[in-house]
């Protein structure tokens, strides 16, 4: 299934004790159209307040035929709070998988620099002055290393902290800016950890061989705080059998 959230109201997308996920309010909307037990597998988890403009799940099902599984995503949608959209059910072969099958995932992280009441909860509020350039040109240096230990949060169950990241860009918008990076996997936090770094390249607390040196370091407390998720979209995910 191919869906989008609004991550406001969750605590992120995997289902967890005593707080409302992404995950189980999906889960509990397809059980309930299928009169039977649906339990999803999403192709990542995005933390408490992240948002995904894609997002992808996938779950085994008795009888569902092509024919039907478009009137099953209104079914759905008719089920689900408004912040949760089902778009697509794509019918795979029975070992496909979301998470492992993925090819590539990008990110958007959004920042505005005047105070605006319509993007609460959508976009990171920067009062300082940031350099653009001399961010991009920090940004470039992802695209060199494989090993990004540094931006990993502690103890989590991966088996390497090497991710090909092949886009780091920063653009303006709308009074603000717009970093995309893109890349084959992400470790958790890596992309709010990357941009806490960048923004102090870009206030000029470090320069680029600082950033290439926090890389090195493998050193995730030499790195910048973890910038506010509500900035953070899960905008895109490829898999080679869906076009």
């Amino acid at each position: 299934m191919q869906l989008a959230y609004d991550g406001s109201l969750y605590h992120g997308w995997q289902i967890q004790p005593n707080a409302i996920t992404v995950q189980e309010l999906l889960d509990k909307a397809m059980s309930t159209y299928f009169r039977q037990t649906i339990e999803t597998l999403g192709c990542g988890r995005t933390d408490t307040g992240v948002h995904a403009t894609e997002f992808f799940a996938h779950f085994d099902i008795e009888g569902l035929e092509e024919s039907k599984a478009l009137n099953a995503v209104s079914g759905i949608n008719a089920l689900l709070p408004y912040q949760i959209a089902a778009k697509k059910i794509i019918l795979v072969k029975d070992d496909a998988h979301a998470r492992f099958d993925a090819t590539a995932r990008a990110y958007k992280y959004f920042i505005h620099f005047e105070k605006d009441p319509f993007k609460i909860n959508r976009s990171w509020l920067v009062k300082d002055k940031l350099d653009l350039d001399l961010m991009n040109k920090a940004a470039e240096q992802l695209l060199n290393y494989h090993d990004f230990s540094c931006f990993s949060k502690s103890n989590t169950q991966t088996f390497t902290n090497n991710c090909k990241v092949t886009t780091a860009i920063f653009e303006e918008k709308e009074n603000g800016l717009v970093f995309t990076i893109k890349a084959d996997r992400f470790l958790r936090n890596m992309v709010r950890a990357i941009m806490g770094t960048l923004v102090r390249v870009g206030k000029g607390e470090i320069d680029i061989e600082d950033f290439k040196s926090i890389i090195e370091s493998k050193n995730r407390s030499n790195a910048g705080q973890s910038v506010p998720a509500c900035g953070l979209y899960l905008v895109s995910v490829e898999y080679p059998y869906i076009k």
